[in-house]
This record gives structure tokens, sequence and C-alpha cells, in this order.
């Protein structure tokens, strides 16, 4: 196996990493900033506020991008098993 390939599976890995969490942290971030607007809006300053929403919010984007999330992993694995099958035996 070069470094080449290494490289490359590296890389993949790390692309995955990304366009899975991605979608995760965003719908995250968006929904805690609309809650600190509404905090400092209202004054209510109890952590417990923020904590509810969020934690749905992200179990529903979950539950909806799983089977993206899914294929994509699926996508990943057969991407090095085709890598190992490509290794020349000496």
């Amino acid at each position: 196996m070069t470094t080449d390939i290494v490289i490359e599976i590296f890389r993949e890995a790390v692309m995955l990493a990304f366009k899975l969490a991605l979608p995760v942290l965003l719908v995250a971030m968006i929904v805690g900033l609309v809650i600190a607007i509404l905090q400092a809006a209202t004054q209510i300053h109890e952590q417990t506020i923020s904590f509810a929403p969020k934690a749905v919010a992200v179990g529903l984007t979950l539950f909806f991008l799983a089977p993206w999330m899914i294929q994509e992993s699926v996508d990943f694995v057969n991407f090095i098993f085709e890598k190992i099958a490509a290794i020349p035996i000496t």
C-alpha cells in the first residue's frame, strides 16, 4: 500500500466526517442562536431552556438524515474495500 493510497483514504475519511457532522452542527447552532435571541429579548437566562429544544432538533435531524448518513458510510467502506482489492500482491 503506497502513501498515496493512505493519504487518499485519510482525506476521504476526513471529508466523510465533515459531511456527516455538518448538518447536525448547523441545526444545533441555528436552534441555539434562536433560543439565545429569545432569551435575550425576554431576559430569561435559564440554561435548561436552551438544552431541550437543541436536543429535540438534533434528535430529529439525526432521525431524518440517518438513511443518508448510513449510505454515505457504506459507500466509504466500499471505497476502502476497492482500494484494498486494488493492491497488487507481491
